[in-house]
């Protein structure tokens, strides 16, 4: 298996995700994916000029999947770390995402768990 490592840093967002990931049947296949029921919410990290260009690969590797339904976007879904906490990222496939944006989900509360503020830098390893 392939790792990828995108870096970037923490920002705080809209809160777009949490209603997202309090969505029924969002738990459900992300419990059936992931084998995690994840936390309301993730984590924004704004990805540097680099990680934008490799984020961009992940949009053509084979992931898994968000079906949705009726009135939502499907969502793509990858199984990544932060340092040693396993998460994934969510990749919305809405258009006009921006490409320079990545939402982090776990089973935990990541700013909490890991001490995280807006600005820190952080580098997400992405299994592809």
């Amino acid at each position: 298996m392939k790792k990828m490592k995108l870096n970037g840093a923490i920002f705080s967002g809209g809160g777009n995700g949490k209603k997202f990931l309090e969505l029924p049947w969002v738990e459900q296949q992300i419990r059936e994916n992931l084998g995690f029921t994840p936390y309301p919410g993730t984590l924004n990290v704004k990805l540097n000029e680099k990680s934008v260009k490799q984020r961009k690969l992940l949009e053509e590797t084979p992931s898994m999947k968000i079906s949705p339904v009726k009135g939502y976007c499907q969502g793509l879904l990858f199984k990544a770390f932060l340092g040693v906490m396993e998460c994934a990222i969510v990749l919305p496939e809405v258009a006009g995402y921006p490409k320079d944006l990545l939402e982090i989900i776990a089973s935990v509360n990541l700013r909490k768990e890991l001490l995280l503020e807006d600005g820190c830098e952080v580098t997400i390893t992405v299994n592809i």
